[in-house]
C-alpha cells in the first residue's frame, strides 16, 4: 500500500525574518548614519572630554591633570561673564524669536495675495551664509559709517552717532539683535508649517460655538501647535546657545568681554591661546545647558504622544 506524501513546509530563514520585520529594516537604515554619528560626533566629543581633564597645550602633548581646569574656571571671573552672557544672549534671542516667528507664521498662513514669493524672501536671512551677515551687520554697526545711525541723525531721533559695537550695553543688544534677524526665518517658516497640519474644521466649528479671534488662538491653535513649538524652539535655542561665527566676525568677544559667548571663550582660550585642556574644559561645561535643551524637545514628544492617545 503506498503511503502518501506529505509536502513539508520549510520554516522562513533567519535572514529572510529579519527582512519582513519593520523594526529590523528601519534598524538597518539608520545603522549608516549611526555609523557615521559615532565616528564623527561620539568620537570628538569624548576626546574633547579627556582633554578637559589634562593640560595640553597646542604643539606638546598633556597629562592628566583631574579637575584642575574646572577647579581654575570656577574661580574665573571671565569665564562666569561668558556664562552670563551666553544666558543672556540665548533667552533674550530665543524669546524674541519665538514672538516674532510666531507672529509671521500667523500671517503666512492667511490667504494674502503673492503667498509663496513672501514665504520664499522670509527665508533669506535663513539661507544668507552666517560670516556674509555678520559683515554687514558689522557695517550697519559701524562707528563712524553706520547707515543706521545715519537715519536715525536724518529723521531727528539722536543728535549723535551710537556707538553700537564699542559699549558694552550697545554690544549686548547689537549681537541679539543680529542672531534675531537670522533665526526668525527658521522659526516661523517650521511654525507655519504646524499651522498648515491643525485641521480647518476645528477652526469653524469653534466659530459656530461664539469663539473669538483670541479664543480661536488660545484653545486651538496654541494646544496643537506645543509640540512643533518644543521642537522648534529646542533647536533654535541650541544654534543660538552654540553661536559663534556671529559673534567672532562682530566683536570677538569684545568690548571689555562684554559678548564673549562660551563658545567663543572656549575658541580664545583653546585655539588662539593654545591652552587645549582649557578650552575644551569651557567647551564641556556646555553640555548641561545643552541637555537642558533636549529634556525640553523630549517633554514636548511626551505630550505630542498624549494628545494623540499614547501611554504616557
Amino acid at each position: 500500500m503506498a503511503v502518501p506524501s506529505v509536502a513539508v513546509q520549510r520554516r522562513p530563514s533567519i535572514l529572510s525574518r529579519l527582512a519582513e520585520s519593520r523594526n529590523s529594516l528601519g534598524f538597518g537604515f539608520m545603522l549608516p548614519a549611526a555609523a557615521l554619528l559615532l565616528v564623527f560626533l561620539t568620537y570628538p566629543l569624548g576626546l574633547g572630554v579627556w582633554l578637559s581633564f589634562t593640560d595640553t597645550r597646542i604643539g606638546r602633548p598633556g597629562i592628566f591633570i583631574g579637575i584642575e581646569n574646572y577647579q581654575y574656571l570656577w574661580s574665573d571671573g571671565v569665564f562666569w561673564l561668558s556664562v552670563f552672557n551666553t544666558v543672556l544672549y540665548t533667552v533674550s534671542a530665543s524669546i524674541l524669536k519665538f514672538a516674532l516667528g510666531l507672529w509671521l507664521a500667523l500671517i503666512l498662513n492667511q490667504n494674502l495675495p503673492f503667498k509663496s514669493f513672501f514665504r520664499a524672501v522670509v527665508l533669506l536671512p535663513w539661507v544668507v551664509p552666517t560670516v556674509l551677515s555678520a559683515i554687514a551687520f558689522w557695517w550697519i554697526y559701524d562707528s563712524q559709517f553706520s547707515i543706521l545711525s545715519w537715519a536715525l541723525q536724518q529723521m531727528g531721533l539722536i543728535d549723535h552717532r551710537i556707538n553700537f559695537l564699542g559699549d558694552p550695553t550697545n554690544a549686548r543688544a547689537s549681537v541679539i539683535a543680529a542672531n534675531v534677524w537670522r533665526g526668525i526665518p527658521f522659526v516661523a517658516i517650521t511654525l507655519l508649517a504646524g499651522l498648515q497640519t491643525i485641521p480647518q474644521s476645528l477652526y469653524e466649528a469653534a466659530t459656530l460655538d461664539g469663539a473669538s479671534r483670541w479664543q480661536l488662538f488660545r484653545y486651538v491653535t496654541l494646544p496643537l501647535l506645543t509640540p512643533i513649538i518644543a521642537i522648534t524652539m529646542t533647536f533654535s535655542v541650541l544654534f543660538t546657545f552654540t553661536d559663534f561665527q556671529l559673534i567672532y566676525v562682530l566683536t570677538r568677544g569684545g568690548p571689555v568681554n562684554a559678548t564673549h559667548l562660551m563658545a567663543t571663550l572656549s575658541f580664545q582660550r583653546g585655539i588662539a591661546g593654545g591652552q587645549l585642556g582649557e578650552g575644551a574644559a569651557i567647551a564641556v561645561a556646555m553640555i548641561p545647558f545643552l541637555l537642558a535643551a533636549i529634556l525640553f524637545s523630549y517633554f514636548g514628544l511626551q505630550r505630542r504622544r498624549w494628545q494623540q492617545g499614547g501611554g504616557d
